[in-house]
């Protein structure tokens, strides 16, 4: 992971600690967003994995879809 992806994982990583469990596991997609986030940042690096995981966040609303969404190659 590269350093610059590293830093936009930290908050994704505090989040998990600190507000997920009081939040609740009712993620309307597999994996959640934030395991999501943290592939893509992963996978892609800051730039591309930081716009994925900002997508995959706007689409997580009542309105959206549900399902397997997995992070693409």
């Amino acid at each position: 992971m590269t350093p610059f992806a590293y830093l936009l994982a930290l908050p994704v990583r505090a989040y998990r600690l600190l507000f997920s469990p009081w939040v609740g596991h009712n993620c309307r997609y597999q994996p959640t967003c934030s395991a999501y986030a943290l592939e893509a940042l992963e996978k892609h690096g800051a730039i591309k994995g930081g716009w994925l995981a900002f997508r995959r966040i706007l689409r997580c609303h009542p309105w959206g879809r549900s399902g397997i969404d997995n992070v693409p190659e």
